[in-house]
Formats: C-alpha cells, sequence, structure tokens
C-alpha cells in the first residue's frame, strides 16, 4: 500500500532497492516476484498520476502479454488451426466450449504453484469469477455438471495467465490453446499413446518435424519420491521444483529443494540421481532393476505402465519420437499418470519457444466436481499454438502471402458502369463466387487492374458500354495478362468450371 507520507517517485525508488537486493541475495522466487509486482503497481499509480497531469492522455498500446493480429499473422493462424483442427477430426473427435471465465471456485486448488497466475475478476452480483486458466479443468466441470461419461472432443480457445510475458518466444497473458482429450474407461495406454500420435502428426503438418515427445509418469515421480524419504506432504512441491529442470541447472533446482522448500539435502541428492537420466524402454527396464526404486510400489506400477506404452508407441509409428525423461515433472497438481511434454530438436537461438506442446493423464479431476458421481477417467494434451505460430511467422516474414481470398474481381473500363457491375457482383455472390469490386463509382480500369494483382485475385471481368450493348464481358487473367470475350448469360457458368480446374 502506499505511503501517503513519500511521494511516489520516492517510493519507487525504495521499492526498487528491496527488489534488487532480494536479487543479490536469491531470495525465492516467489518473494521476489511478489515485491516486483508491488514496484510495478507504483510505477502504474505514477503513470496514472502522469496521464491525469497531462490531461487525460495515455499511451496507445495493447495490454501487456497480448497483441494483435494484422491480416498476415491471421492468414498464418487460420491455415494453422485448419490443418491442427483437420488431425482432431481424423482421430474421430467432435468440438464443444466453454466460456472464458469460470466460478473462482471452479479453478481454485487445480495448479499447484501455478495457481497464482489466475486472473480474478472484480465481484459480479455476488458471483467470483476467474478467466479461465487452461481448457482442461472447465472441460472437466463441463464433463461433471452434463454427467458426460465418455467422450474424445477437442477445442480451440482462449486462455489468460498472469505472468511476466515473453512475447518473442510465444510467451503472451492471452493466447491460444488447442486442445485434444479422451473421456471414459478405457484399456491402459492405448488412448494415452493416440495423444502423443495427435501431437506427431499435427505437428508434421506443420513442418515441426523435428521434435521429440518426452514422456514420464507420476506414479513413478511419486515413487521416486517415497524411495528417497522425501514425506508425501512435500510430493507436490519437489515434484514443481524438478519441473524447472528444463529452464535450470539442477544446481539451482537442488537449492530450491533444499533451501526454500526444506528438504534434506541428502534426499535431494538422492532425488538427483535419477531425474537426470532419459532414455527409452531400455531406461524402463534399468530402473525395473534398480532395488531401491523398486521398493516403491507406486514406481513399479508407473514403470510397467511405460513399458506397454513404448509397445503400442512402436505400433503407432511414434517410438522414434518418444524420450523417457526423469526430469519432465509437469507441476499442475491434476494429473496422475502419464504426463508428455514436445519439444523442438533444431531450435535456432530466437525461436527458443520452449515446450510445444504438453499433457497427460488426469484421472481425478472430475471427481473433484461430483464426488459422488461415477469417476470420469480422462487423458489429454494441449498444443502450444502461439508459440508454434512464433515460428512460423518467423519463417515466412519474407514471404508473399495472400490475405484475401477474393477469385474474381469485376472492373469497369469507362465511366457510369457501376450499377451494371453490382448485379454481376451480386449474380456471382449467388452462386458462392467470391467476388469484390472498387467502391468507387467510377474507378481508373489501371487502378482497377493494380489491386487485382496487388492481392493476387486470378480472375477480372472488364465490361464495357460497348460489349455490354453485343452481351458479353472480357474474361480476363490477371498474371498472363491473356483476355477473351464472354456471353453474358454464360459468364457464371465459364466462371464455375475455370475455378473449379484452378486451385486459387
Amino acid at each position: 500500500m502506499a505511503d501517503a507520507g513519500k511521494s511516489i517517485a520516492d517510493q519507487i525508488k525504495e521499492q526498487g532497492e528491496v527488489v534488487r537486493k532480494l536479487k543479490a541475495e536469491k531470495a525465492g522466487i516467489d518473494k521476489i516476484t511478489e515485491e516486483v509486482s508491488k514496484l510495478l503497481a507504483l510505477k502504474a499509480q505514477q503513470g496514472t498520476e502522469k496521464d491525469e497531469k497531462a490531461g487525460g492522455k495515455f499511451v496507445l498500446k495493447t495490454a501487456k502479454g497480448t497483441r494483435d493480429f494484422n491480416p498476415r499473422q491471421m492468414v498464418i493462424r487460420q491455415q494453422a488451426f485448419d490443418k491442427i483442427i483437420a488431425c482432431f477430426k481424423r482421430h474421430g473427435a467432435e468440438t464443444l466450449d466453454t466460456p472464458v471465465f469460470e466460478l473462482k471456485e471452479v479453478l481454485t486448488g487445480k495448479y499447484g504453484e501455478d495457481s497464482k497466475l489466475i486472473y480474478d475478476l472484480a465481484d459480479q452480483g455476488g458471483e467470483l469469477l476467474s478467466l479461465r486458466y487452461d481448457l482442461t479443468v472447465p472441460f472437466a466441470r463441463f464433463l461433471a455438471m452434463n454427467k458426460v461419461g465418455s467422450i474424445k472432443r477437442y477445442q480451440l480457445g482462449k486462455v489468460y495467465r498472469r505472468d511476466n510475458p515473453a512475447m518473442t518466444k510465444g510467451r503472451f497473458r492471452e493466447f491460444f490453446q488447442c486442445d485434444f482429450d479422451i473421456a471414459g474407461p478405457t484399456d491402459p495406454m492405448i488412448p494415452d499413446v493416440e495423444c502423443v500420435r495427435v501431437v506427431t502428426e499435427i505437428l508434421d503438418s506443420l513442418d515441426l518435424s523435428e521434435h521429440v515427445v518426452k514422456i514420464n509418469h507420476r506414479k513413478i515421480l511419486d515413487g521416486l519420491f517415497e524411495a528417497c524419504g522425501v514425506p508425501e506432504s512435500q510430493f507436490r512441491a519437489i515434484c514443481s521444483s524438478v519441473d524447472k529442470l528444463d529452464k535450470s541447472p539442477w544446481e539451482d533446482v537442488r537449492r530450491e529443494m533444499t533451501d526454500e522448500k526444506g528438504l534434506d539435502p541428502e534426499k535431494a541428492d538422492q532425488i538427483g540421481q535419477y531425474v537426470l537420466r532419459a532414455g527409452q524402454d531400455d531406461l524402463v527396464e534399468q530402473l525395473l532393476a534398480d532395488t531401491k526404486l523398486c521398493s516403491s510400489k507406486s514406481a513399479v506400477e508407473g514403470l510397467e505402465a511405460l513399458k506397454l506404452f513404448f509397445r503400442y508407441a512402436e505400433l503407432y509409428g511414434v517410438k522414434k519420437r518418444v524420450k523417457f525423461d526423469m526430469s519432465l515433472a509437469r507441476g499442475l497438481d491434476y494429473y496422475t499418470g502419464i504426463i508428455y511434454e514436445a519439444v523442438l530438436t533444431n531450435q535456432n537461438p530466437e525461436e527458443g519457444v520452449g515446450s510445444i506442446a504438453g499433457g497427460g493423464r488426469y484421472d481425478n479431476l472430475v471427481a473433484l466436481f461430483d464426488p459422488k458421481a461415477k469417476a470420469v477417467p480422462c487423458v489429454g494434451v494441449s498444443i502450444g499454438i502461439e508459440r508454434i505460430l512464433a515460428i512460423l511467422e518467423n519463417r515466412e516474414a519474407n514471404l508473399k502471402m495472400r490475405t484475401v481470398e477474393t477469385q474474381v474481381y469485376v472492373a469497369a473500363a469507362q465511366k457510369n458502369l457501376l450499377e451494371d457491375r453490382m448485379k454481376i457482383c451480386a449474380e456471382l455472390w449467388d452462386i458462392g463466387i467470391k467476388t469484390e469490386m472498387s467502391y468507387k463509382a467510377n474507378p481508373k480500369l489501371l487502378v482497377q487492374l493494380q489491386t487485382c494483382e496487388e492481392q493476387g485475385i486470378p480472375w477480372a471481368i472488364i465490361i464495357g458500354q460497348s460489349e455490354l450493348e453485343k452481351g458479353v464481358v472480357k474474361l480476363r487473367h490477371v498474371v498472363s495478362r491473356h483476355e477473351e470475350e464472354i456471353e453474358r448469360t454464360k459468364l457464371a457458368d465459364v466462371l464455375k468450371e475455370k475455378l473449379s480446374a484452378q486451385v486459387v
């Protein structure tokens, strides 16, 4: 809270010193984040005061962690969405949607340490609401509320996280997720492997073939913690630390476990002997022969599950894309079984976007909303589309791209032909041909043809008074500039024939 006896500038200076001191002392990330939030709040207050003194002027920009999308970006996005949806449909999924905000209690307690990133909204008529953090928890709420016991679904929608964004690497506060989930009773690992197959199909279709899907199992992690003597009450906290190994060295993760979370250093060292290992089914066999780890029933169950997973992965042709990575933890509390995360293996430094897909099994989440209902086992995957699009946009930055799908442009060669152009447009719209014309009553022909070339419109209809009197129009192929006369009454049929023979 602001100190009424000090200026905002003085408070900002003091708070800045607090943050710098904490960073120098390598304090806990939660404490640093809390103090940084206070500093940002003071700076925002200072900015508000400056705006008021300046007569209400403000900087015109999008909110932090969000962005606008220009037509070119939207073309790239839509092409990616189309490929993703085609894959989901190929695997028999049906779609649904859920509200962009939920009752706060629906989201509370489902995300572990990441719960602090949930956007809470102001009280709306007695309801405490929050913006959805992901699409998985709302889906589980949907299943419980509607008594749905079995479904294969996909969903594309925006989610929100009160995070510190790195927009150049595809990290935002508002972003799309593309989810694929299989809910309902099944035999072990069959749908789990299909989710990995879906990920590889999507990434291949988006020309991101150089990727690997890292897998682990929550039961292996819990069994590992148990075998190393970690108290059960600390399992989730230590799991959250292990989850940071993809971004931080073991020394930093160990320090967090011991200094911040109070884990005995010897137990942390024992954990380190396991979580830095990776392989395929060979590692599964090695761990099944590990006496210490297999003293935990949970670890054995998880390892046997992965053994079956690798057998099915070979049948589905994805085994070569999978890596068993003991450091993979995924900090969300709702996972109960297999977990996975896809990463690129050929990233350029400027494309350091981290994970591009992730998911796992969450058999108990639906029951949290309706304990009396029959349990609904679930497994799913979420495609990190914004991170993928950051790569695609960068790769296609210099490529020429059409941002309209117009097939035909109706042009006039002289004045006073507006109504004739309008009639032709209406006729072509009626039969589903994508058609445009100039909004000027008497446009110059050269300007109209330049529009066709700039927008990549393949065909132009050119009308003049003499042609209309003869009952014909000129049809111009824009690229070759070849023209031919077409009978006015046959124009629609000729165009349909030419467009059907040409991919536009």
